[in-house]
C-alpha cells in the first residue's frame, strides 16, 4: 500500500529543487533521492561528473544478481521556467485540487519520485525479488542526454534486462517514440553599408531562398509507422543580421526533424547536403555550412515482445487501460540506452505530456499514486526468462 503521505512531500521537494537546464544543477535532486531511499535501506550511489552535475543509482537487491534486473529510469533536470507568468511560483509545488504545480512536475519528477517510492514499497514489504531493481536517475536529458551517455558502459546496467523509463504518458504504456534529428545551417555573405546593398551579399536573403526549399521539402521515405505516423520537420530559430544599416553577412537557422524507426539520419542530412549545393550552384555567392547538433535514434521494441506484453497486461488490469500499443512524438534518453542494451523499453509515468514545458505545469496525485502501485507490481511480475524473450 502507498504511504500517500510520504509520497506527496518527497515528490514536493522534489519540484522545489530547481534544476532548469541549463545550467542543470542535477546534483541537488541526486541528494534529495539519495536521502530519500537511504533512509528507507536502499543502496545509493552518487556519480558527480562535473560542478552540481550528477547521475545517481539506487538498487533494491534480489535473491539472485546473476539474474538480469529491471531498470528503473528518469532525468533529474528540467527545462527552464520561460517567460509566461506562471499562477503559483514554479518552484513552490503548490497543491490545489487534487494537483502539484511546478516546473518539472509533470516532467518528469513525478516519475522519479514514483519509481522511487514504489522501490521502498518492495523493500518495505519484506518481499525479496529474485532480479535486482536498479533506478538511473540522468542528468541533462533536456538538452543533449549527457547523463544517459556516461550511464550506459556503468556497471549498474550491465546485467539489464528490461528498462521503464517514467516520462509522462497519461497512465499509458509507450512502446515507441520518434528520434530527433536537429541540424544548423549557417549562411555566409558579405557586409556593406546599407545604403549600398549591391556592394555585399545579402545572407538573409540567401537564406529566404533555403527556407522556400524547406518548405517543399519531402522525406524519401514516406510510409506511416503504425504506431508512431510520418516523420516532421520543423524550422525552429532563425538568427542573421547586427544592425539595420548593414547588410548581413551571417544568417543561422536550426532545424527540429523527428524521425521514425524505418528513417536513416545521415540519409536525410545527404539530403540537407544535396540542397545547398544545388542552392550553390544556382545563386551567385551562396555559402552554407551544416551541422549536426542533436542525433537521437527512434525507439522501437520488437512485436510481441514479453516484456511489453507484461507492462500492457498490468496497466489493464490495475488501471483499466487499453493493450493497444501506443507512441510517443517525444524522445527519451531510451535513444541512448536502446542501441547500447539491446533490451525492450516502454514508457509509463505519471502526467500528460501535453502540460511538459509549459507553464502552469502540473500533474494528478491520484494519477502519481497510481503510477506508484504500477511500478511495484510491474517489478514484482518481472521474471527474466518469462518475459523479455
Amino acid at each position: 500500500m502507498v504511504n500517500q503521505k510520504r509520497a506527496i512531500h518527497f515528490l514536493q521537494k522534489l519540484i522545489s529543487i530547481n534544476s532548469v537546464n541549463p545550467p542543470g544543477n542535477e546534483l541537488a535532486v541526486a541528494n534529495a533521492i539519495a536521502e530519500h531511499a537511504n533512509k528507507a535501506g536502499l543502496s545509493t550511489e552518487i556519480k558527480a561528473f562535473s560542478k552540481d552535475r550528477a547521475n545517481i543509482i539506487v538498487r533494491l537487491k534480489g535473491r539472485n544478481p546473476k539474474k538480469p534486473s529491471l531498470i528503473f529510469s528518469g532525468h533529474l533536470d528540467t527545462v527552464p521556467v520561460g517567460d509566461n507568468s506562471w499562477k503559483y511560483q514554479p518552484f513552490s509545488a503548490v497543491i490545489e485540487d487534487g494537483k502539484v504545480y511546478g516546473r518539472g512536475s509533470c516532467d518528469m519528477k513525478s516519475g522519479v519520485a514514483a519509481l522511487i517510492e514504489a522501490m521502498i514499497i518492495l523493500k518495505e514489504r519484506d518481499e525479496m525479488l529474485e532480479h535486482d531493481v536498479i533506478f538511473v536517475g540522468t542528468a541533462g536529458e533536456e538538452v543533449d542526454c549527457i547523463g544517459a551517455s556516461l550511464m550506459v558502459d556503468d556497471d549498474a546496467l550491465k546485467n539489464a534486462g528490461a528498462m521503464v523509463i517514467a516520462e509522462p504518458s497519461n497512465g499509458r504504456v509507450f512502446t515507441a517514440h520518434k528520434g530527433a534529428l536537429w541540424l544548423e545551417i549557417k549562411l555566409f555573405g558579405k557586409t556593406a553599408h546599407g545604403s549600398m546593398p549591391s556592394e555585399g551579399v545579402n545572407a538573409i536573403v540567401h537564406m529566404s531562398e533555403l527556407i522556400e526549399r524547406l518548405k517543399k521539402f519531402t522525406f524519401s521515405y514516406d510510409q506511416e509507422h503504425a504506431l508512431l505516423g510520418k516523420p516532421t520537420l520543423t524550422i525552429s530559430t532563425i538568427d542573421g543580421g547586427v544592425k539595420t544599416n548593414v547588410v548581413p553577412d551571417q544568417c543561422k537557422l536550426t532545424l527540429d526533424i523527428r524521425t521514425i524507426p524505418d528513417i536513416e539520419h545521415a540519409q536525410i542530412v545527404e539530403e540537407m547536403e544535396e540542397i545547398l549545393k544545388d542552392l550553390e550552384t544556382k545563386i551567385d555567392h551562396f555559402h552554407a555550412e551544416l551541422n549536426v547538433i542533436n542525433n537521437l535514434p527512434a525507439l522501437e521494441n520488437e512485436k510481441d515482445n514479453r516484456f511489453v506484453q507484461l507492462a500492457l497486461k498490468t496497466n489493464k488490469e490495475l488501471n483499466q487501460v487499453s493493450v493497444e500499443e501506443m507512441g510517443a512524438n517525444y524522445y527519451t534518453d531510451a535513444s541512448i540506452f536502446s542501441p547500447s542494451l539491446k533490451i525492450p523499453i516502454i514508457i509509463y509515468g505519471p502526467g500528460n505530456e501535453k502540460l511538459a514545458h509549459q507553464p502552469d505545469e502540473y500533474v494528478d496525485l491520484n494519477q502519481y499514486i497510481d503510477s506508484i502501485t504500477y511500478y511495484a507490481e510491474l517489478a514484482k511480475r518481472f521474471q527474466f526468462k518469462e518475459v523479455v524473450a
